[in-house]
């Protein structure tokens, strides 16, 4: 069974938009309907384990990302975790970010009047993070991954080379357009934090998420709740502080389970063989849309590439490349896509045809 053969796919349509939305695979569907259908019954008690099941989903979260459960918080999304997250931090911090960044990463910080600033994202990305933290000395860096427009992908090891040259400075990271394409070990990252949404990459739909806290940061942010008494509440004593500020009330168990069975099916068919897979269909579209000159400079001259790539494309070509049957989406200067597990060789030769037609 190939990758493609989880997911219901169609031959009229070429799907490269993970990076907006990723395919949801049939295992995760029929869980989802089947839930349902049971959560609702009279004769059931799913509802009264609420608790219980999405203990499990912490545990497979844990257990995918490599740390371990208490890191880990549900979410219904990056942005909720995210801006939780910075309300908590000092208000005197000053935060370095990447131009361009996703609105959820940068809006936050503009609408509560924090101090920033924001370095040029093009292929000395890194060395640019280093001189910024070494002018402007911010206690934060705020990043994504993999950035939502141009597809800039920031090499792994750069987050424990930076914590390793300035341990004081929290790492909070987007990982919603990274994690799902290769392996990834949160404990060994050098990542202080890691807020995700589960609709792209890891093909789980919307309405989850997570957080994932490691123990420094979470000591740091109990400290500023110094004094706020634990919940007493029955119902609540299992909970920390810090948790009824990221958990504040019911968790959809239907969201978070999609999220669950669908990691279940990454790691049974192996983020190293995901990652390869992967590897090989962008090896194979990058080196035909740098034949016809259509990367982003910054981007053509980085060695370190991601999936998501944007095609430099009048967007006016937009609908008839949907009309083509390809899906795929205008952002920046182009047409972004995004290569996924469920996409094979013949997608790309196919989307490079239909482009060279329409050119």
């Amino acid at each position: 069974m190939t990758f493609s053969d989880h997911f219901n796919l169609s031959a009229d349509i070429c799907y490269v938009n993970s990076s907006g939305n990723g395919l949801v695979p049939k295992r995760s569907l029929h869980w989802r309907r089947t839930w349902e259908e049971q959560f609702f019954r009279v004769d059931t008690d799913l509802r009264d384990q609420q608790t219980a099941f999405l203990s499990t989903v912490k545990d497979t979260i844990a257990r995918v990302f490599h740390t371990a459960e208490h890191k880990v918080y549900l979410t219904p999304n990056f942005s909720f975790g995210y801006s939780t997250l910075i309300d908590l931090l000092p208000k005197d911090y000053r935060y370095l970010a990447l131009e361009g960044e996703y609105p959820s990463i940068l809006y936050p910080i503009i609408s509560r009047n924090l101090a920033y600033k924001t370095v040029k994202a093009d292929e000395q990305v890194e060395e640019n993070i280093l001189k910024a933290i070494e002018d402007y000395k911010p206690n934060v860096l705020l990043i994504s991954i993999v950035q939502y427009i141009s597809g800039l992908k920031i090499d792994p090891r750069f987050f424990r080379r930076l914590k390793e040259e300035y341990p004081d400075i929290w790492i909070i990271a987007d990982g919603s357009q990274y994690l799902g394409t290769e392996d990834f070990a949160f404990d060994r990252s050098g990542i202080d934090a890691l807020s995700c949404s589960g609709y792209k990459w890891l093909c789980s739909g919307f309405g989850n998420g997570f957080l994932l806290l490691n123990q420094k940061l979470q000591a740091a942010l109990e400290l500023g709740l110094k004094g706020i008494p634990r919940p007493s509440t029955d119902f609540w004593s299992n909970k920390t502080v810090l948790d009824t500020f990221f958990e504040p009330g019911h968790v959809d168990t239907v969201s978070q389970g999609t999220l669950k069975e669908s990691l279940l099916l990454f790691e049974e068919l192996g983020f190293d063989a995901i990652g390869e897979h992967i590897t090989t269909l962008c090896d194979e579209a990058y080196s035909l849309l740098a034949e016809r000159d259509l990367l982003l400079p910054e981007i053509a001259r980085r060695p370190l590439r991601s999936a998501l790539i944007n095609i430099q494309l009048d967007q006016a070509l937009y609908p008839k490349l949907l009309a083509a049957g390809i899906k795929c989406f205008p952002r920046g200067t182009g047409i972004r896509i995004g290569l996924h597990l469920y996409n094979k060789l013949e997608d790309i030769h196919r989307l490079i045809a239909t482009i060279d037609k329409l050119r």
